[in-house]
């Protein structure tokens, strides 16, 4: 049985327990919806003041240069490369997260097409985040070249459904829903020995588990900053594409921060010979800023001591709620294998968007996900193992009592 003495044993061994100082966070807040929005780096305030009172206020137009705006995406790039295994001058930061998945959808898809013009079926997940299914629809439909969308019910399936007509594999590193984690490697040979291209979506991974595109033989990926990274709300996204493509660059997008050279104004396009050519028009500078904030703070830590406290955490949560809870209706949906399980848990629950609703109200912030999922991020860089205990009392007491049975917890608003 845990106590809560143990709880509190772990904190104090806690190696990484001084990161959390580097975040504002609120005591009387549990915060366990790093996966969805991650929190503000305390230096975010300090950084975006400087952002606009001296180099936009003061600076104007010549920060281009002088703060180097212009390069902004290729030295964020540079920042996010080493925790997903990459080298200097493959990764960009720019765009969203659903724009980058059709630039490198459409690079992909003309690769597989030079080779293997009779390859027609882009396969994915039937439980990815739903922006990647309309991503790909809208690509189909905008190329009617006969492109067809089948979907895979479950990870275990992917083995049966990647044939000789299969083009362009995505897949969700860390499912969205569920918390399920790949085993990329083992993914890329199988995808790769039926002669189709791989794209991750590392939305729900990147900052939270080890990632190694190059020793994994990854071709593309795209991902958010925001979650796990804590950029920002809607901070944009990253791209990493394999250099070994890098003959074979190409995205429809044509904007002029992709053309070769930019400023020669020329009526036609020539796109830039790097990874630079997956870039679109002018980015969100105040938001991109921000970035680097958190990405100082990874540089005092390794990406396997999160995975190791991760994991711990996801442990304790998921043996407090059995231990505390385990006399209603909660069922286990995020795997208890730790191959297989990224950085949060999911309970399904017959009520449980009211339950979440319910606990928010106590400070406890997670989230809700159709149907009946309740998801509870663990960001182990800022997250304590009192959090974890905590959260667990206030979920059994909710449901003690049925606090979430009352009309106020059943009531949505546009976003849940």
């Amino acid at each position: 049985m845990t106590t809560e003495q143990e709880c509190r044993r772990l904190d104090e061994a806690d190696a990484l327990a001084p990161l959390r100082d580097r975040f504002t966070l609120h005591e009387d807040v549990i915060y366990l919806d790093g996966n969805s929005l991650g929190v503000t780096p305390k230096a975010a305030v300090t950084r975006a003041q400087e952002v606009i009172n001296e180099e936009w206020g003061t600076g104007l137009i010549r920060s281009w240069n002088t703060a180097d705006w212009w390069n902004l995406p290729i030295r964020l790039g540079d920042r996010v490369a080493p925790l997903v295994g990459a080298g200097p001058g493959e990764t960009i930061v720019a765009d969203t997260t659903s724009v980058n998945l059709f630039k490198v959808l459409a690079n992909a898809m003309r690769i597989q097409h030079g080779a293997h013009p009779e390859k027609k079926i882009i396969l994915a997940e039937r439980d990815a985040f739903p922006t990647d299914l309309y991503m790909i629809e809208g690509f189909n439909t905008i190329t009617n070249r006969g492109f067809t969308l089948k979907l895979v019910d479950e990870p275990t399936d992917l083995e049966k459904f990647v044939d000789a007509d299969t083009a362009v594999v995505v897949l969700s590193h860390v499912n969205y829903r569920t918390g399920y984690l790949y085993d990329m490697a083992a993914t890329n040979r199988l995808v790769h020995g039926r002669g189709a291209l791989v794209i991750w979506d590392v939305c729900h991974s990147i900052g939270a588990v080890p990632i190694n595109f190059k020793s994994t033989d990854s071709d593309f990926a795209i991902g958010c900053t925001y979650k796990y990274l804590n950029g920002g709300p809607g901070a944009p996204a990253m791209l990493w594409a394999n250099p070994k493509y890098r003959d074979q660059f190409w995205q429809p997008l044509s904007g002029w921060w992709g053309h070769a050279t930019p400023f020669a104004m020329q009526p036609a396009y020539r796109p830039a010979p790097s990874v630079r050519s997956f870039l679109c028009g002018t980015q969100p500078i105040l938001s991109m800023s921000l970035i680097a904030c958190s990405l100082d703070i990874f540089q005092q830590t390794s990406m396997e001591a999160l995975r190791k406290k991760s994991l711990a955490l996801t442990d304790l949560f998921i043996s407090l709620v059995k231990q505390e809870c385990g006399e209603y209706p909660l069922t286990l949906i995020t795997p208890a294998d730790h191959a297989h399980r990224g950085s949060h848990v999911s309970f399904r629950h017959p009520e449980g968007f009211a339950v979440m609703q319910a606990l928010i109200s106590h400070g406890v912030i997670g989230d809700y996900r159709e149907p009946e999922v309740m998801r509870f991020a663990v960001t182990p860089m800022y997250m304590r193992f009192m959090d974890v205990w905590n959260a667990v009392q206030v979920l059994k007491k909710i449901l003690d009592h049925k606090e979430w049975d009352q009309p106020k917890f059943r009531e949505r608003g546009e976003v849940t």
